[in-house]
């Protein structure tokens, strides 16, 4: 007796191709039979969890991945790209790095759209999409590299151990995850949602910093040490805003219908206004303010809003202290 395995390790595939099904023999003792109908009914009947529509190419972790290193190269050529540039050299290995990157993002984008669509969409729908999902991303790049710039100068002016743009550029996990974090918000507003949250997971992988795709984050963000910090879906951050290891931008409540499934999308996250510093271990829930110029110390739980220039510690909250 044979089964098809699917080959799942795809690092032997070429961006854009589905690796070929592989037969590999069953040892005669397992009696597959019974096992094989009862998954079939699971997945066809019991506990059909699947997806509308046609069966398509799934999304590649790795190549999108690939993706995301090759705009990394671009947006920082000197410190991302390959020994040897120079200045007569840097705009051609920028160009043909950004046509790389972009030729493997539409295919990516063309695979996740699917898995964010109640519709089935039809195969050039698809390809129109992706392609234009694509073009007004690549438009975005220079914009993004400038809020990428000011998030590097806001890490070496926050940071006094930092030595200078290259050390933080290449070992600080906190602007890691804020360039994946850009990408992805671009990518999310242009209704790339899937391929969004994959980005940011690829993100929490490398460094342990959550941040949702949808949340928004103004310039001059730093995020300082950085494992463990969760940043929510519908949260707001304002410019100059600092974090340390830990903090939770997070819900408080889930809102739900009238058949009790949760409202997707609703604000349940905070608004921390400019100028602010959460310090490590802080959580901050709910759809509260965190007033400009405030100081929310270490391991403070806080679920109020505070005015403007607050300092909120972690005895206040302990005592019951207006917070404000």
């Amino acid at each position: 007796m044979v089964h098809l395995e699917q080959q799942r390790h795809d690092a032997d595939e070429p961006a854009g191709n589905i690796a070929e099904p592989i037969l590999s023999p069953v040892p005669a003792a397992w009696d597959l039979k019974d096992i094989v109908d009862e998954l079939r009914l699971s997945r066809d009947v019991t506990h059909n969890v699947r997806h509308l529509g046609r069966l398509r190419p799934p999304p590649l972790r790795r190549a999108i991945d690939e993706a995301l290193t090759d705009f990394s190269a671009a947006l920082f050529p000197a410190h991302y790209g390959p020994p040897g540039l120079t200045p007569a050299s840097i705009d051609a290995y920028v160009g043909e790095t950004l046509d790389r990157g972009l030729t493997t993002l539409r295919e990516q984008v063309r695979r996740t759209l699917p898995f964010s669509s109640a519709e089935d969409i039809e195969d050039d729908d698809l390809l129109r999409q992706s392609g234009e999902i694509t073009r007004l991303f690549a438009a975005q790049l220079p914009d993004i590299r400038g809020l990428l710039v000011s998030d590097l100068r806001a890490a070496y002016a926050g940071d006094p151990a930092g030595t200078g743009y290259s050390e933080i550029l290449l070992v600080y996990p906190g602007i890691t995850a804020i360039i994946h974090h850009r990408l992805a918000h671009a990518l999310l507003r242009l209704g790339a949602t899937f391929l969004a949250r994959m980005i940011s997971d690829i993100a929490r992988s490398k460094t342990g910093i959550d941040i949702h795709p949808g949340a928004e984050i103004g310039p001059s963000f730093f995020i300082d040490h950085g494992t463990g910090v969760v940043i929510g879906e519908t949260a707001i951050v304002g410019a100059r805003v600092r974090l340390y290891q830990a903090v939770t931008l997070g819900a408080r409540s889930f809102p739900a219908d009238e058949t009790g499934v949760l409202v997707k999308g609703h604000p349940r996250h905070p608004i921390i206004e400019d100028d602010v510093v959460i310090y490590a271990g802080a959580t901050v829930l709910g759809r509260i303010t965190v007033g400009k110029g405030s100081s929310i110390g270490g391991s403070v739980w806080l679920t109020r809003s505070v005015p403007p220039g607050s300092q909120i510690s972690q005895a206040q909250t302990r005592s019951g202290a207006p917070d404000g």
